[in-house]
């Protein structure tokens, strides 16, 4: 008899990557290890992907899609901040995997479709134009983040988690109003022209010459009829 396709094996094989990297990071993550966690062939899983890079690139932009799409219900700073927090702490291992690296090609000229969501909703409150925010974005990434992690890593539950994650929210209403009435300090260097986030194949770091290390222009992945690298789920521009 002829051997049906299996519907689900995509998602166990991204599952099944998705466990071993918690366990042992990118080491852990073999094409013959994939495939026995899954409960499948290593040839099967070549089938569908080319190689580790492959299956670590699907499987952060189906992470950027699951919260994106979750971010997008919200309204307002604060609620998508408490939203991706929320998608953090119950998406623990693609969250930090998702991190793993995010300023360094590939995963830096991927769609950062929640970072420029966030952007959005910055300027939405605040005025101005999405990537006139792209610093205070980057403020608001890492005491999301710190936050994230510090629950996560430092195993905290009940009322010591409530407590970190009201505490986030409101170091964030401190910060926006700050930003409301000017008083937001901005140390450090100037923003330099080359330092570009959330741009796709644009982004770069602000290296001294200007440029990210560049790798092979990998083919645009589809979602749900878009091109990834197409921004237009966000505002153009931002």
């Amino acid at each position: 008899m002829p051997r049906h396709p299996d519907p689900d094996l995509e998602q166990r094989i991204l599952e099944a990557a998705s466990r071993l990297w918690a366990r042992g990071g990118e080491k852990a993550l073999t094409m013959r290890a994939v495939a026995k966690c899954a409960g499948t062939t290593t040839p099967t899983v070549y089938e569908r992907y080319r190689d580790r890079e492959d299956i670590l690139r699907a499987l952060r932009l189906q992470t950027r899609r699951q919260m994106f799409d979750a971010l997008s219900r919200t309204h307002t700073v604060r609620e998508a901040v408490q939203c991706k927090l929320e998608f953090a702490l119950a998406h623990r291992n693609a969250y930090e995997m998702l991190v793993d690296g995010v300023a360094k090609p590939p995963a830096l000229h991927e769609p950062w479709l929640s970072f420029n969501l966030m952007r959005q909703r910055l300027a939405e409150h605040l005025g101005g134009s999405p990537r006139e925010h792209t610093r205070l974005a980057l403020a608001v990434w890492s005491l999301t983040y710190g936050t994230a992690m510090l629950i996560i890593r430092g195993g905290f539950q009940g009322a010591l988690r409530a407590q970190t994650i009201h505490a986030c929210l409101d170091a964030l209403d401190v910060m926006l109003d700050s930003v409301r009435s000017k008083r937001f300090p901005h140390t450090g260097p100037k923003w330099p022209p080359n330092l570009i986030l959330g741009e796709g194949r644009k982004s770069r770091v602000g290296n001294r010459n200007g440029r990210s290390r560049q790798r092979k222009k990998e083919p645009s992945r589809e979602l749900g009829g878009k091109k990834l690298y197409d921004l237009s789920l966000v505002r153009r521009g931002t």
